[in-house]
C-alpha cells in the first residue's frame, strides 16, 4: 500500500468514527444542558462551593463567574509550581521560575497549554495531576459553558437570562468530559501508552551517558488533552512520544478524540434552537473547512522536490514513521483548526507552505470545528457577520434564527474577530522590532519570522502548539505570551456573553419570503467565504512574510 493510499484511507476511517458518534454524542449534550435535574454528586459540588444551580445569571453574572474561577485556577497553579520543590511526590524537580510558572499556569486555565518547558525535566507528578490535569478538564468545561450560553441567547425571548454557569461547568465535567476521558485513557493503555506512578528511571547507557526516562499518569493525561482540546503533553516531544502516542491506531484516535466534542456541539446547538437543520449547516461549514484544509496539507506534504522526497514517498523530516506523512498531516491540521495544540511531528520541518497551513488554521480563530466550546460559539459570531453581509447585499435588516442582528450585535461581533488579529500582530511587530526576543530565533529571513508569527498566532488563539526552533523560555516570551494567552480567551468571552444576554432580551421576529434561508447550503457557502475572505484580508501581508515567502522561493 502507497503512503498516498494509506493516508486517504485513515482520513475515511476518521470520517466515518466522527459520523457515528456524531447523533448519540450530539443529543447526550442537548440533554445535559438542557435537564433540570442534578446528580447526586454535583450536589455534593454545588454545596461545597456555595452555589445555587437553580438560579439563573444574566450574562455579567454568568461573566463575573467565568472569571472568578479562572483567577482562581490561575492562582492556584502558579502557587503550585512555585511550591513544587517541597511538595512530596515532585520527583525531586525544583521550583518553577515565576515567569515560567506564570505563563503556564495561564497556558492551562485559558485551554492554550503553550509549554515553555521541558515535561519531563519540570514538572512533578503532583503539579501534572492535580494541576495541569485538573485544568484541562475544567479549562473545556468553562468554553462549552460560554457555547451553551449563547445558544441560550438564541433560543431563548424576552429574557437576558444565560443559564448558571456553575451548573453548566459542573456538569460539563461531570457529565461528559470525565465519563468520556475515562473510556479514552483505557484505550490509549490498551494501545502502550503508560499509566504509572514511577519515578525516573535509567535504560541504557548511550556514547558515555545515560539514558532516562519518567514514568507518570500519562494515558489519563492523554485522554484529556485531546478530548478537551487542550494540548499540553506530558513530556516535550508531546504526542510524537510513544509513551503518548504509541501506535497509528492510537494517532487516529487521538485526532478522533480532538474532533468529536467540537463537531458534535453542532448537533446540540441545533437541538437546543428547535432546528437540527441549522446545526447541520454549522456543521457543513466547519467541516468544508476541516477537510480543505486537510486535503491541502495532505498535497503539499506529498509533493516530491527532489530525489530524497522522490524516495521517501514524501517530506518527511520532522515526522515519524510510524504514522506516516497521511497521519501527521491529518493531526497537524485538526489541532490547529482547533484548539488543541497537540503535535505528533514538527510544525517547523514541514514545507513552507504546510507550515503556512497551520498557521492559517489558527488564524481562522480555530472555529473548523475549533475547541470545545470556543469553535461553536466563533463559528456562530461568524454567522451572524455573514448575515450582516448578506443583508447589506440585498438592503435589509439581517436576521438569524428570528432574530435581528441590529448595530449593537454587530459590533460586538466586529469587536470579537478584531481580538485576536490585534493581538498577534501588534505583539508580531513588537517582538521583531526589539532586539532582545529577535535573539531567541533559530533561523532568519521569512522561516524565522514565521517562528515569531507562528507562537503569537498560537498563544493568541488558544491552540498551544509551537513552530519549534524558538527558544520562547525567556521574561520577554513568558510574560507577552501569557498576556496574548489571558487576553485572548476572555476579551472574547466578554462580547460572546453580552451578545448572547442582547439576543435572549429580543422577541422573535417570523421568518418572511425574503429572510435568508441559513439551513440552506447558500448560506453554508457564503459563511465559508466571510471566514475565508475576512481572514485572508487580515493576515495576508504578514503570511506573505513568512510562510508564503518561503514556500515560493523553495
Amino acid at each position: 500500500m502507497g503512503p498516498v493510499l494509506a493516508g486517504v484511507l485513515q482520513l475515511l476511517a476518521l470520517i466515518a468514527a466522527l459520523a457515528l458518534a456524531y447523533l448519540p454524542l450530539g443529543t447526550y449534550m442537548a440533554r445535559v444542558y438542557s435537564s433540570d435535574r442534578h446528580w447526586r454528586v454535583e450536589k455534593w459540588i454545588y454545596k461545597g462551593i456555595g452555589a445555587n444551580p437553580d438560579t439563573e445569571m444574566r450574562w455579567p453574572a454568568y461573566l463575573r463567574g467565568v472569571l472568578a474561577f479562572s483567577v482562581i485556577g490561575v492562582l492556584f497553579l502558579f502557587a503550585l509550581q512555585r511550591l513544587q520543590g517541597v511538595l512530596p511526590g515532585s520527583s525531586g524537580f525544583a521550583s518553577i521560575d515565576p515567569d515560567q510558572a506564570f505563563n503556564t499556569a495561564v497556558s492551562f486555565v485559558t485551554n492554550t497549554n503553550w509549554q515553555s518547558y521541558y515535561g519531563e525535566q519540570a514538572m512533578g507528578h503532583v503539579v501534572q495531576t492535580a494541576g495541569l490535569a485538573v485544568q484541562n478538564f475544567v479549562s473545556a468545561a468553562v468554553g462549552i459553558a460560554v457555547a451553551v450560553a449563547l445558544v441560550r441567547g438564541f433560543s431563548r425571548s424576552r429574557t437576558g437570562e444565560l443559564g448558571n454557569f456553575w451548573a453548566d461547568l459542573v456538569r460539563g465535567v461531570v457529565r461528559i468530559l470525565v465519563p468520556l476521558a475515562a473510556v479514552a485513557a483505557v484505550v490509549l493503555v490498551a494501545c502502550g501508552a503508560i499509566q504509572n506512578f514511577s519515578g525516573i528511571h535509567e535504560v541504557g547507557q548511550f556514547a558515555g551517558g545515560h539514558q532516562q526516562w519518567n514514568g507518570g499518569a500519562v494515558a489519563s493525561q492523554e485522554a484529556i488533552k485531546e478530548l478537551g482540546t487542550n494540548g499540553g503533553g506530558y513530556f516535550n516531544a508531546n504526542s510524537a512520544h510513544p509513551f503518548e502516542n504509541p501506535t497509528p491506531f492510537s494517532n487516529l484516535f487521538e485526532i478522533f478524540l480532538i474532533l468529536v466534542i467540537p463537531f458534535a456541539l453542532t448537533r446540540t446547538f441545533g437541538l437546543m434552537v428547535g432546528s437540527v437543520r441549522q446545526g447541520y449547516a454549522i456543521l457543513a461549514t466547519m467541516g468544508t473547512i476541516w477537510l480543505g484544509f486537510t486535503a491541502l496539507m495532505m498535497w503539499t506534504e506529498f509533493a516530491h522536490h527532489g530525489p530524497a522526497f522522490d524516495i521517501a514517498g514524501g517530506a518527511y523530516e520532522g515526522k515519524e514513521v510510524r504514522f506516516g506523512v497521511g497521519g501527521s498531516s491529518i493531526f497537524a491540521t485538526s489541532t490547529t483548526l482547533t484548539s488543541t495544540g497537540a503535535v505528533n511531528s514538527f510544525h517547523s520541518s514541514y514545507t513552507g507552505l504546510g507550515g503556512g497551513i497551520t498557521m492559517l488554521g489558527m488564524m481562522l480563530g480555530e472555529i473548523a470545528p475549533g475547541g470545545t466550546g470556543s469553535g461553536l460559539y466563533g463559528m456562530l459570531v461568524m454567522a451572524i457577520i455573514a448575515v450582516f453581509i448578506a443583508g447589506l447585499m440585498v438592503g435589509r435588516t439581517p436576521e438569524y434564527l428570528g432574530r435581528k442582528i441590529g448595530t449593537r450585535e454587530i459590533k460586538l461581533a466586529a469587536c470579537y474577530i478584531l481580538v485576536t488579529p490585534a493581538l498577534v500582530l501588534v505583539f508580531t511587530a513588537f517582538a521583531m522590532a526589539l532586539p532582545t526576543p529577535a535573539d531567541s530565533m533559530t533561523n532568519s529571513g521569512a522561516h524565522g519570522f514565521s517562528e515569531i508569527l507562528y507562537a503569537y498566532t498560537s498563544a493568541s488563539n488558544n491552540n498551544g502548539s509551537a513552530f519549534a526552533g524558538l527558544n520562547a523560555d525567556t521574561q520577554w516570551f513568558n510574560t507577552t505570551l501569557g498576556l496574548c494567552m489571558l487576553l485572548g480567551r476572555f476579551v472574547p468571552m466578554v462580547f460572546v456573553l453580552a451578545l448572547a444576554g442582547s439576543l435572549a432580551e429580543q422577541q422573535p421576529v417570523p421568518a418572511t419570503a425574503g429572510t435568508l434561508r441559513t439551513e440552506k447550503p447558500l448560506f453554508t457557502g457564503l459563511l465559508v467565504g466571510a471566514i475565508l475572505i475576512i481572514t485572508g484580508l487580515t493576515y495576508f501581508p504578514a503570511l506573505a512574510l513568512g510562510p508564503l515567502a518561503e514556500g515560493l522561493a523553495s
